[in-house]
C-alpha cells in the first residue's frame, strides 16, 4: 500500500461527487441529460513484467459519459415550446455556429425567428408565400407574420339530396325573387380576387321526372339580371336623356340575344344528333324519342325567347317607355335606370342535372339528352355588380357529383336536404396563432379561418451521441467521436416526433442520485482511511531506532 492508491481514490470519489452534484443541480433543467463518472484501474509499466505479482497503483476517471435516455414529456403554457419524443436534437444556429440541444423552450424574437434563451435560432425549412416547403440546407426558421393574401373562389362542392317527391313548380318562368318558381336554393359565401365576400346561390328547379334545371345568383340577384344591369348602366349617358332609353334596353338584353343565338346552334346540333340515332329496337326507340323530345323542346324555347327579346327591345315597346320614364324622375341615377332596363331580363340556366332510376346522377344521359350536352362540374360565371375593383366576372366550378335524388320521409311534404357545401376561397387574414405538428410542420391559423404552412422544423441525430462535445447552456457540438449529423424531418428514420406546447424534463433520477451520493461519500471516507493507515505505517517505520 502507498499514498498513491489512496490519493487517486480520493480524486476519483471527488470527481464522482462532482458529477452527482451536477446531476442534482440540473434536476429541473429542461432537456438536461445526466452524466455518469466511469473509472479504470491503473498499473505501473514494467520492462520485464511481473505477471500476477504486480499490484495496481490506484484509479483514474476513464470517462464522464452522458446518458441520453428519454426524459418525461411535460405540458407547458407556452405554445412555442417543443419536446422531442424519441431520438434526435434540435439544430440551432448561434451567430453562424451550429449547435444541438434537447431543450425546446422557444420564443419569437423581434425579427420573427424562433430562438432559445441564448438567442440561438431554431433551424429547419422555410415556406414560400404559397405554403410550399423549401427543402435543402436547413436555415433559421422565420415566421412570416404578414397578412395572408385573399384567394378567389374557383370550386364549390355540394352534397345534397333533391327529394324525388318534389313537384314541378306551377309558377313559371324562374325568378330568383319568387320562391314558388324553384324547389331548392343553396347559398354559400364566395370570394372575389380582392377577398370581398359575396353570397352565391344555386337554384334547383324540377322540370320533369329525374330532371332538374340549375340557375345561379350572386348577392341576391340572378346572374343574368345582374350582368344585364351592369351592361345597361354602362350604356347610360349623362346627363340622362330619354332618347337614350332604347339603347340602354338593348344593352341590358344583349347577353340574352347572345344566349339565344348559342341556344339556337345547340338546338340545331341536338336535332341533327337525335335524328341520326338508331331506332330499330325498343331500347333504341326509347333513347331516340327522348333525344328528339329534348331537341324539340330546346328549339321551341329558342322561338319563345327570341319573341320575348324582340318585344323587349322594340323602341316603341313598354320597356323602352318605362326606362324613359325612369330617366325623368327627380332622383334618377344611372344605376336606377339600369335596374329598370334589366328588370324583365329572363334568367338563364347554368346547367341541367339528370338522375337515373337509382337516384344517382346519370352522366351518360346528361351528355346525350341535355341541350347542350352537360358534364360535371357545372361552370358558373359570376358577375360582380356594383364593381369592387376585383376581377369580374369570375368562374366557379360547381361540383354536384355526389348529389342524389331519393324520396324523402314524407311524400306529401317533400324536403331536399343539404349534407355539405364547401368552397376553396377565402378573404385576407392576419396570423392569429401557429402550432407545430409531430412531423415538425409549423401551421399558421389566420383570422379568416384559413391555415397556411409557415415552415418545418428539422432534427439531427448522431451515430454516437456520447461523442458530442458539451458546450454548456444545454447545447452540444459535433465532434469526430460523434460522427456526422444525420439531418431530417421528425418521425423519419431514427428521429423522434415533436410534441407542441410541451418540454422534455431532465432525465435525472433524484432518488438514484442521492443513493449514489451516499455511496461516493463512503468511498471517499474509505480512501481517506487508507491514507490514514499508510501514515500510521510510515510513522511506525520512522520510530524504529
Amino acid at each position: 500500500m502507498s499514498f498513491q492508491q489512496g490519493l487517486s481514490g480520493l480524486n476519483g470519489a471527488s470527481k464522482s461527487l462532482d458529477v452527482i452534484g451536477n446531476n442534482v443541480s440540473n434536476a429541473s433543467t429542461v432537456g438536461f441529460k445526466n452524466s455518469q463518472a466511469q473509472f479504470a484501474d491503473i498499473y505501473a509499466n514494467s520492462l520485464n513484467g511481473v505477471g500476477g505479482l504486480q499490484a495496481g497503483i490506484g484509479v483514474k476517471v476513464a470517462k464522464i459519459s452522458q446518458q441520453f435516455s428519454q426524459g418525461n414529456i411535460e405540458t407547458s403554457t407556452n405554445p412555442l415550446d417543443l419536446a422531442i419524443n424519441g431520438g434526435g436534437f434540435f439544430r440551432m444556429n448561434l451567430n453562424g455556429t451550429t449547435e444541438y440541444t434537447r431543450n425546446g423552450q422557444f420564443e419569437l424574437d423581434k425579427n420573427g425567428y424562433l430562438v432559445n434563451a441564448q438567442s440561438a435560432k431554431l433551424t429547419g425549412y422555410n415556406a414560400d408565400s404559397s405554403g410550399v416547403i423549401s427543402t435543402g440546407t436547413p436555415q433559421p426558421i422565420k415566421i412570416n407574420t404578414a397578412d395572408l393574401a385573399p384567394v378567389q373562389t374557383t370550386t364549390e362542392n355540394i352534397v345534397m339530396n333533391l327529394d324525388s317527391h318534389s313537384a314541378v313548380p306551377t309558377v313559371t318562368p324562374f325568378d330568383a325573387a319568387d320562391a314558388q318558381t324553384y324547389n331548392k336554393t343553396v347559398p354559400i359565401n364566395v370570394y372575389d380576387s380582392l377577398g370581398n365576400t359575396h353570397v352565391m346561390q344555386t337554384y334547383y328547379v324540377k322540370t320533369a321526372p329525374n330532371t332538374w334545371a340549375v340557375y345561379a345568383g350572386v348577392d341576391g340577384t340572378e346572374i343574368t339580371k345582374l350582368d344585364a344591369t351592369a351592361k345597361a348602366e354602362a350604356a347610360v349617358t349623362m346627363p340622362l336623356n330619354a332618347s337614350n332609353a332604347n339603347a340602354v334596353v338593348v344593352a341590358a338584353w344583349a347577353g340574352t340575344q347572345a344566349a339565344i343565338n348559342k341556344a339556337n346552334v345547340d338546338a340545331q346540333a341536338a336535332t341533327s344528333a337525335a335524328a341520326a340515332l338508331p331506332n330499330g329496337t325498343a331500347a333504341e326507340q326509347l333513347i331516340y324519342n327522348q333525344a328528339n323530345a329534348a331537341a324539340a323542346a330546346a328549339t321551341a324555347k329558342v322561338v319563345t325567347d327570341q319573341a320575348a327579346y324582340d318585344a323587349a327591345v322594340d323602341p316603341a315597346g313598354p320597356l323602352t317607355a318605362s326606362v324613359a320614364s325612369a330617366m325623368g324622375l327627380v332622383n334618377a341615377t344611372a344605376a336606377s335606370v339600369a335596374a329598370v332596363a334589366a328588370s324583365t331580363v329572363p334568367g338563364r340556366q347554368v346547367g341541367t342535372v339528370i338522375f337515373d332510376s337509382n337516384g344517382s346522377i346519370d352522366t351518360v344521359a346528361m351528355s346525350k339528352y341535355a341541350v347542350p350536352p352537360q358534364t360535371l362540374p357545372l361552370s358558373v360565371t359570376l358577375p360582380i355588380y356594383p364593381a369592387t375593383g376585383a376581377t369580374s366576372p369570375f368562374t366557379v366550378a360547381v361540383n354536384l357529383k355526389d348529389t342524389t335524388q331519393y324520396g324523402g320521409a314524407d311524400p306529401l311534404n317533400p324536403s331536399s336536404t343539404l349534407t355539405s357545401n364547401t368552397q376553396d376561397g377565402y378573404t385576407a387574414g392576419h396570423l392569429t396563432s401557429f402550432a407545430t405538428g409531430q412531423d415538425g410542420t409549423i401551421l399558421g391559423t389566420y383570422s379568416n379561418g384559413a391555415s397556411h404552412v409557415l415552415g418545418q422544423v428539422v432534427l439531427a441525430n448522431f451515430a454516437d451521441p456520447n461523442g458530442l462535445t458539451p458546450l454548456g447552456n444545454n447545447a452540444w457540438a459535433e465532434s469526430p467521436q460523434s460522427g456526422q449529423p444525420i439531418v431530417g424531418v421528425p418521425d423519419t428514420g431514427s428521429l423522434g416526433v415533436l410534441e407542441s406546447s410541451s418540454t422534455e424534463s431532465s432525465n435525472v433520477d433524484l432518488t438514484a442520485e442521492l443513493v449514489n451520493m451516499i455511496t461516493a461519500q463512503r468511498v471517499y471516507q474509505a480512501n481517506a482511511q487508507s491514507i490514514k493507515t499508510e501514515d500510521s505505517i510510515m510513522q511506525t517505520l520512522v520510530n524504529l531506532r
